[in-house]
């Protein structure tokens, strides 16, 4: 999800309210701890220089369970680290604790926000002599990688 979106939705909300893709809750005194851009710059494995830019978001929740932070309220700070950081309309990340510090993406079901799972692949198949797996094949085989020692490719 952008950041334009997630602040629409902000406009026509009453609370904000996040829940990971088990169905669970991330606590209703949660804080918003940090808006940022997180720039990664990398090379993957098959020599292409490549640069991601997200805005993060990092979820906490303290021991102060009466805290509500309000749409309101998380589109003021959303507009000062704008104004502050000159935040692009790029895709958001949050940062939320599990048994280690996740990173989810965002999407909304119509009344809370949804931490879904990110996961990682391979930017240069060709380059690995991976097959591509489509989700059908998923459920049939899994991806073998044919890279040997000394080939170069990871």
């Amino acid at each position: 999800m952008k950041l334009s979106e997630f602040k629409n939705i902000l406009q026509q909300i009453d609370k904000v309210s996040f829940r990971l893709e088990d169905s669970s809750y991330v606590p209703a005194h949660f804080h918003v701890t940090e808006v940022g851009c997180i720039e990664k710059r990398f090379i993957d494995c098959g020599g292409v220089v490549r640069v991601e830019k997200n805005i993060n978001f990092q979820l906490w929740s303290a021991n102060d369970i009466e805290h509500r932070l309000k749409p309101h309220k998380l589109l003021n700070i959303i507009k000062l680290s704008e104004r502050k950081l000159d935040l692009e309309d790029g895709e958001i990340e949050i940062e939320y604790q599990g048994s280690t510090i996740g990173k989810y993406s965002l999407e909304f079901n119509g009344s809370d926000f949804i931490l879904t799972n990110k996961t990682t692949t391979c930017l240069a198949p060709d380059s690995c002599g991976i097959t591509v797996i489509t989700k059908e094949d998923e459920n049939h085989k899994t991806a073998e990688s044919c890279c040997s020692p000394g080939s170069g490719c990871c």
